[in-house]
């Protein structure tokens, strides 16, 4: 957002002057008190807005976020060592080798509804049984009676079909919804009746197909016993394909169930549902923890049709005219919505980044300049909320005119006063920009004040209490505000897309809340996220978070994101990616929760293009959300990517290197670098707009951490070789059971600054049985993950041929960014941007999902998966002139 401000609000006073202005010396100081002469000349015109304010200090602001001072730019070099919570990262590569935690769904395990005393009437089969051939025809696997040898099915086979059975005196026919008796203590199961049968084992038996109450999903009793922020309708259930079957005397009664459009209003909602028990208007399904509208028979959905989408380049004329609006929360540097934007743009639609919402204040300035055209706040997402609704009320006062008084409406004579200016009151030339509270304010809206007669450097943030002379003002900031749109309202967001941090599920915080993770102040952005999304109401969501949100208390934050979405209507489902499936040299396994309105197709999943095998860490629970072919499908996948086809074109670099821009220095060796060497006109990428950036077709941010002395001259000590790291520095040897030790035989060596080649840390890291200290990487290898620092004391991190860390541009390669994407800030601030980032093929990816979806597309048979179009990492670039690639 922008400077400073002295947060400074007046005392409530009968008069529209303030005389004197109060002090508020921790703030800012104040200024002499004397008004600049060319604040009470009119020249003949109207004379000037007034504002109640101290006035503006002579020294220049310094542009710190939120009323801090400003902050020096930290040092650019590597500490010495370790801290502890740099021991703490990395977790993620250590998972990945501990093989997968499954859990399949539970199986509905139906009881007999009571214990018959004798002489009672047994269930019983009422009328003929189906002809043979009905039966065979319509449940063919029933009759067959050998199994394949490497057939699972364990199947009860028939030896009959009846359509009627009669159950403690009532009939039941097929298609009858019913309760089907639970466990003691549980709830009776609601299902709907597919088959009666009797088996060859001489049972009588009926198949259900399940309906599952909200606490009976995903979501999870627990979830919703803690919530206060929403509900589910005790009425409403959720039709799943499950099916299994049960003995005939496991019935309790029938119930009504009745089925609604999940677009209808509410009053012909109402007339539904007050005659039966239940209703439903969604699907649910335990793979993807989906939610999701019933497809007709004829492969339609309430909110869209299925079709065939073509692979074939995109016009761009074609692309303009599907435009949609996207809301990047929890931005950062803007990984994910990049990738949403070019995803979308090969599938047909021109998304584009309008709004963004950062905490850190070098990511917004990133974000701002690559995408110009965006408005970027840096604020905290709560505050962000709370201007939104401030901002609603004064669209409403000042263009709308639904709210009537003086203020909404001033004539041309209130700001038409001809008394002299008082000491401390100063002129307003015009507003400039507008927030809620924020750091070391008060909770109310403030905007950002040109004075008149003053330079930029004096502009100041006042609340809306010290404008009250200036109605004028305020209402031609807020139209034109608003015909820019420079903040959205209800309905204005089609999308909105985000990472909502939750720090307090890192296994760094000691305290962690396992039993009510949302008490927990550091996971209420994922509240305040689903509290956006409440107000805006957007077509679609998109949230993703790292794997360990669905290890930590048994996925509690995830099953609540499901939870909220659906409460508000919206068609959710959750999965896990792979950044390496998508065309990186990197594993990086994160979740996404699709949100959807009925009233739109859903996204689906888009299937690995690479062949990369998931290697475990997978969360307890939600083994059936990794998006991957199944394993008995053949699919033919590209290669997957390796480190040196990535960086390999990248010329040597000190370790030192200041320079922020610089020539290439050569041609790109591989398919992957020349694709993302791409200009953004050939990237699709329109967030720039008509102007071409001055640095197109240069390496940008091609910089190193710069290692302290000791730390390169270790780093100069590990061979340039596969597998090297500090066990292979001098007076290392390993030991039983793969445990460092000092070798014994050998006199410990010291460096020049009189501390030991090998440190005491990189022995005791992880038991002494870890590789990373001072890893090298190699050309064949693919990364684990991109962290968000680049120190090589815990983290193979070191480049293969050169004695340096990896680059914040080689960083950026493995994330996927194109190369004329620029980060600003320092040098460790461009590694926490490009570390935080969502992998941008991945978001690129589901950016096309998006557009199919957008569009009422939705391609394949399987409801949750698809296909990517054959060659999809260079669709839409297939004709771009070799001469025209940047080199």
């Amino acid at each position: 957002m922008a400077p400073n401000s002295p947060a400074s609000a007046a005392p409530t006073r009968s008069s529209s002057r303030l005389r004197e202005p109060p002090a508020k010396p921790d703030l800012e100081p104040q200024s002499s008190g004397k008004r600049p002469r060319t604040a009470a000349a009119s020249s003949g015109k109207k004379p000037p807005a007034k504002a109640k304010t101290p006035a503006p200090r002579k020294k220049a602001r310094t542009g710190a976020q939120e009323g801090d001072a400003a902050k020096p730019v930290e040092d650019d070099a590597c500490s010495d060592g370790p801290d502890e919570e740099e021991l703490s990262l990395g977790e993620e590569s250590e998972l990945a080798a501990q093989g997968p935690q499954k859990q399949g769904p539970k199986r509905r395990v139906a009881r007999p509804s009571r214990v018959r005393g004798s002489g009672e009437q047994e269930p019983e089969f009422v009328g003929k049984p189906v002809s043979h051939d009905t039966a065979l025809k319509a449940w063919p696997t029933r009759y067959q009676r050998r199994r394949r040898k490497d057939s699972d099915d364990d199947e009860v086979k028939a030896q009959a079909h009846y359509r009627r059975a009669k159950v403690d005196g009532t009939i039941y026919r097929l298609n009858d919804d019913v309760y089907v008796k639970a466990g003691e203590g549980d709830a009776d199961f609601i299902g709907r009746i597919t088959e009666f049968f009797e088996g060859t084992d001489g049972c009588r038996y009926f198949t259900c197909r399940w309906f599952f109450r909200p606490e009976e999903t995903v979501i999870s009793a627990k979830v919703l016993e803690n919530v206060t922020d929403h509900k589910h309708d005790p009425r409403r259930v959720f039709l799943s394909e499950e099916k299994n079957d049960n003995s005939l005397d496991c019935i309790v009664s029938k119930v009504k169930v009745v089925h609604i459009d999940p677009n209808i209003n509410s009053t012909a909602k109402a007339q539904m549902v007050a005659d039966s028990q239940f209703y439903y208007d969604m699907s649910y399904s335990v793979a993807y923890s989906s939610f999701a509208n019933i497809p007709s028979e004829n492969g339609a959905t309430m909110s869209g049709t299925a079709s065939k989408v073509s692979s074939d380049n995109v016009d761009s004329e074609e692309i303009s005219a599907r435009k949609a609006s996207l809301l990047d929360l929890y931005s950062g540097c803007g990984g994910m919505s990049t990738g949403l934007c070019l995803g979308a743009a090969l599938s047909g639609v021109k998304l584009e980044t309008r709004w963004a919402v950062d905490f850190n204040e070098f990511a917004c300035k990133s974000l701002k300049y690559n995408h110009p055209n965006t408005e970027v706040r840096n604020e905290k997402a709560e505050d962000f909320l709370a201007l939104l609704r401030e901002w609603a009320v004064l669209c409403d006062q000042y263009v709308n005119n639904t709210v009537h008084s003086d203020s909404a409406n001033p004539s041309e004579d209130q700001e038409e006063d001809d008394e002299p200016l008082g000491e401390g009151e100063y002129v307003v030339e015009k507003l400039i920009g507008i927030c809620y509270g924020g750091t070391r304010r008060k909770n109310a809206i403030y905007f950002k004040v040109q004075w008149k007669g003053y330079g930029p450097e004096e502009d100041s943030w006042e609340p809306i209490a010290n404008l009250s002379d200036c109605p004028l003002k305020i209402k031609e900031f807020v139209q034109e505000g608003h015909w820019r749109k420079i903040l959205p309202l209800p309905g204005d967001v089609d999308v909105i897309c985000g990472g909502p941090p939750c720090q307090g599920i890192s296994g760094f915080n000691r305290f962690r809340n396992r039993e009510e993770p949302l008490k927990d102040e550091k996971n209420q952005q994922m509240v305040t996220f689903t509290d956006i999304v409440e107000y805006l109401k957007p077509k679609y969501v998109l949230i993703e978070n790292v794997v360990d949100i669905l290890k930590f208390a048994g996925g509690y934050l995830a099953r609540y994101a499901l939870s909220r979405l659906v409460s508000l209507g919206y068609q959710a489902r959750l999965g896990m990616m792979v950044a390496g499936c998508y065309g990186l040299p990197q594993f990086r396994m994160r979740m996404f929760i699709w949100g959807a309105l009925p009233s739109m197709v859903l996204p689906k999943y888009p299937l690995p293009t690479h062949n990369v095998v998931v290697r475990g860490g997978i969360p307890y629970g939600f083994s059936e959300s990794i998006v991957a072919y199944d394993e008995t499908q053949e699919p033919t996948l590209e290669k997957a990517l390796l480190l040196g086809e990535a960086i390999s074109d990248l010329p040597e670099i000190g370790n030192h290197q200041l320079n922020e821009v610089m020539e290439y220095g050569g041609k790109a060796k591989t398919d992957f670098q020349r694709y993302i060497r791409l200009s953004r006109k050939h990237m699709l990428d329109y967030s720039y707009g008509e102007t071409v950036c001055p640095e197109e077709g240069k390496l940008l941010d091609h910089q190193s951490l710069r290692l302290n002395m000791d730390d390169l001259a270790r780093v100069q000590q590990i061979p340039k070789e596969k597998g090297a790291n500090f066990r292979n520095l001098r007076g290392v040897r390993v030991g039983p059971s793969n445990v460092v030790e000092f070798d014994p035989d050998i006199e410990r060596v010291y460096l020049d600054s009189g501390k030991p080649l090998v440190p005491d840390y990189a022995m005791s890291y992880r038991q002494g049985r870890s590789l990373r200290p001072f890893g090298r990487l190699w050309w064949d290898e693919t990364v684990p993950t991109v962290l968000t620092r680049a120190k090589p004391h815990n983290q193979k991190i070191l480049h293969p041929g050169q004695d340096r860390v990896l680059s914040v541009r080689e960083n950026a390669r493995l994330q996927g960014f194109p190369d004329y994407y620029r980060m600003l800030g320092s040098i460790k601030q461009k590694y926490m941007q490009v570390g935080n980032a969502v992998a941008v093929p991945v978001a690129r990816a589901l950016g096309y999902s998006l557009g199919q979806a957008y569009q009422g597309r939705s391609e394949g048979s399987d409801p949750s998966l698809f296909e990517l179009p054959k060659s999809f990492s260079s669709l839409g670039q297939a004709a771009v002139p070799a001469g025209e690639v940047a080199e």
